[in-house]
């Protein structure tokens, strides 16, 4: 029964009935977000193909295919479960810091101060996921729409502006590779595309015949 909880107990009950409220605020909205999401990075990597194309003389009117939409799907799954899992992860933090301020008797400024901090962490956690889904998504839908208009391979481009740049990136710089495999990576013993690793700025020009 309610009226046999303690204070703490209480609160627990109270930081929870939060807890589902914005749960279930970012179930509903995850969908159309991830929706955004996709199409967004379709149009800004059909607007790069097209240019490029373009100031090849070539004009092409692009159109869903199979595989596009095989990697559309995929990635607005991906971003729905990532979504979804924001308040799942974030809350049970705050609800333990909150708990354990109570059980501690620290004052509301420290709590404050630990909540902030951690705001902070969260939130840098969240922008390094967001450029990573975002990089990830790109690549796959490049590649994707590039194989569409018969393009199959890219010229590695090391971006040269990350702070520790990954020596085997810097050697791949200008060397072409097929874009459904990705170019080997010693340094993580697997293909990759670029500006697919964390924090990878990496990008490709891909392949035109008679134009590359």
């Amino acid at each position: 029964m309610a009226q046999d909880r303690n204070p703490a107990q209480e609160l627990r009950a109270a930081l929870r009935k939060l807890a589902k409220q914005w749960q279930d605020n970012f179930d509903e909205a995850a969908p159309k977000l991830a929706d955004y999401f996709a199409k967004a990075v379709q149009l800004r990597s059909d607007a790069a193909l097209r240019k490029i194309l373009r100031d090849g003389g070539i004009s092409v009117k692009f159109k869903m295919t199979r595989t596009m939409q095989d990697v559309m799907d995929a990635t607005i799954n991906e971003q729905v479960n990532l979504i979804k899992s924001i308040p799942q992860q974030y809350l049970t933090q705050v609800e333990g810091m909150v708990m354990r301020s109570v059980q501690t008797g620290r004052d509301m400024g420290t709590l404050a101060k630990g909540l902030q901090e951690q705001f902070g962490v969260t939130k840098r956690r969240a922008a390094n996921i967001a450029r990573s889904q975002t990089n990830i998504a790109t690549s796959a839908m490049t590649a994707a729409r590039q194989h569409s208009q018969g393009i199959t391979e890219g010229d590695w481009i090391h971006s040269g502006a990350g702070k520790h740049p990954r020596p085997t990136h810097v050697a791949m710089n200008g060397k072409r590779f097929n874009l459904r495999k990705g170019m080997y990576d010693s340094a993580v013993g697997r293909f990759v595309m670029p500006g697919v690793e964390p924090g990878c700025r990496c990008i490709w020009r891909p392949v035109i015949k008679g134009f590359s």
